[in-house]
């Protein structure tokens, strides 16, 4: 199985780190797990018009394909304004009506205010629905606090460990569909 994470912030380093940290604990918990992380921020993705995708340039053909190739994936986007970043949405809105269809979707967030820890819920999950995600019920929402100001590794204890639910929540979940 291939588990590919996709980093939305296009500043910062947490929102990458995050979801690299659900790449390497689904990793740990399965070394055959292949992983590969998507930074936004390495990548020139044009600004979707609804053409076709053969239009767009080849650094954005190669970040949908990749995702399009994945068995499953984890989206990380940092909060802004009460919303998913508009590099992610971008992107999104490059994909067809079904391309999750049959993929686990895991959710990481970061952010500066707790009072934003349900965007995920009321943003990202029904987008990822609406293109036949299944997203697990353990998505993660990270307060700035929770990281190490100076390395931005998470030091909180409880994130690390909701990280690490949250990957063997996608990994159960995501062989139970390749079983079906």
């Amino acid at each position: 199985m291939k588990l590919v994470g996709i980093s939305g912030a296009l500043a910062g380093d947490k929102t990458s780190l995050a979801v690299n940290d659900v790449l390497v604990a689904a990793k740990l918990l399965d070394s055959t797990i292949q992983t590969e992380l998507i930074d936004l921020r390495e990548y020139e993705i044009e600004f979707s018009v609804g053409a076709p995708l053969a239009e767009y340039n080849d650094d954005t053909w190669d970040v949908v394909n990749k995702i399009l190739s994945a068995d499953f994936l984890v989206f990380g986007t940092p909060i802004y304004q009460a919303s998913i970043s508009g590099a992610l949405k971008n992107l999104l809105d490059l994909f067809p009506e079904n391309a999750f269809k049959y993929k686990v979707t895991g959710i990481v967030v970061t952010g500066w205010s707790n009072k934003h820890f349900l965007v995920p819920e009321y943003q990202l999950k029904p987008v990822l629905s609406y293109f036949k995600g299944l997203v697990p019920t353990g998505n993660v929402f990270i307060h700035n606090d929770s990281f190490n100001e100076e390395s931005d590794e998470i030091i909180n204890r409880n994130i690390s460990e909701r990280i690490q639910k949250l990957a063997e929540e996608m990994i159960y979940l995501q062989r139970g569909i390749n079983n079906r």
